[in-house]
């Protein structure tokens, strides 16, 4: 029999207390969400939007100020939602705005920021482009002293602490993902199986994409089928047969598809309906009239999460009033709101749209003295 001297018992006391020690102050492996939860929290993000939780308070709106809102592409739902939101704005300031359309191209973008900059306007608005990719020209701005702020430019919602923008108006693009992939997961009992569309031209769209694949992942009985990159700009053309060709593919295995956008849907959807089948279709992002439609008439799509896009666009011209008045940007961000087939006909959406009745117009009147 071994035995072991007064120092060493001591020495290997000393070990086993400090391994002990250590793997107490090791934080516990994250727990995945139950489904219990999952509903709890998705009933949430579908209740109804009665109170404004914003900011109160601002500098009064200036007066004669031109602005440039640089666009990626009008064709896209949520884009013109907020550009809609901004020419309403714009009126009750009475400030002048040129709206330029990038088509959704590398030659569209730096053309458009390209005018912009030679307008020497007051300030930019920057509607849906990727702001990192964009920084060596946004820079130019900055270094004019022309204030720009935008509207889902980057997986981070909010006052931005580094780059040429100020502030990023949007929900947080990955409570939408997880909303959206949750709801999927509640509303099949946790037996989905799962194809999601994204682009990967953009960072918030990978990122929004992750986060959804992440909590299908982690849901034991579901199944993440595939993550297909479609670029928006193209979706029109190439969605038809890429549909056509996940239903050869995954069969009945195909239950539901997730997107960063609506927009997919609508060249998705005809084909189901050829086929029969009835994949049940959920957006994060960002409410369009096609997607309220098809919610409203049970026909495949059962889900998005919307954006306010009226209201970030009053947003819009606030966050940038508060730029040109020497002050901070509110950094207010927009709760998560889950427009379903049981709320659609509140908050909007006999409009169509998501447009919360929480009276944000007379709130952002008020602060301007208008």
């Amino acid at each position: 029999m071994l035995r072991m001297s007064h120092s060493a018992l001591l020495i290997f006391l000393l070990l086993i207390t400090s391994v002990n020690l250590f793997a107490a102050d090791r934080p516990s492996e994250k727990k995945a969400t139950t489904l219990v939860e999952m509903e709890q929290i998705v009933a949430k993000a579908a209740q109804r939007v009665s109170k404004w939780d914003g900011p109160t308070s601002g500098p009064v709106g200036r007066r004669g100020v031109n602005v440039a809102v640089v666009c990626e592409d009008l064709r896209n739902g949520g884009v013109l939602g907020v550009a809609r939101g901004l020419d309403e704005a714009a009126k009750v300031l009475g400030w002048r705005i040129k709206t330029l359309d990038a088509h959704g191209t590398v030659n569209g973008r730096n053309k458009a920021l390209d005018s912009a900059l030679d307008m020497k306007p007051d300030g930019v608005i920057l509607l849906g482009s990727d702001a990192h990719t964009l920084e060596h020209r946004l820079s130019h701005f900055k270094k004019e002293g022309i204030p720009v702020v935008g509207w889902h430019i980057g997986p981070i919602a909010g006052k931005l602490s580094s780059g040429s923008v100020a502030m990023n108006v949007s929900t947080d693009p990955l409570k939408v993902a997880q909303v959206t992939a949750m709801k999927a997961i509640v509303e099949s009992k946790a037996h989905a199986g799962v194809v999601i569309f994204t682009d990967s031209t953009f960072e918030i769209a990978m990122s929004k994409a992750n986060a959804m694949a992440q909590i299908i992942r982690e849901c034991q009985k579901c199944t993440l089928l595939e993550i297909r990159r479609v670029p928006i700009s193209q979706s029109a053309q190439l969605m038809p047969k890429i549909t056509r060709d996940l239903m050869a593919r995954y069969g009945s295995r195909w239950t539901h598809a997730l997107a960063i956008n609506d927009i997919y849907f609508d060249y998705a959807a005809p084909e189901f309906t050829k086929t029969g089948r009835d994949i049940h279709l959920f957006s994060a992002g960002d409410g369009s009239p096609a997607a309220f439609m098809r919610i409203q008439a049970g026909t495949f799509q059962y889900g998005t999460v919307a954006e306010p896009l009226n209201l970030q666009g009053w947003q819009l011209m606030d966050e940038l009033n508060r730029a040109l008045s020497a002050q901070s940007v509110s950094g207010y961000i927009t709760p998560v709101h889950l427009v379903t087939p049981e709320n659609i006909a509140y908050d909007g959406g006999k409009w169509m749209k998501f447009d919360p009745d929480n009276g944000y117009q007379k709130i952002y009147r008020r602060i301007w003295k208008r």
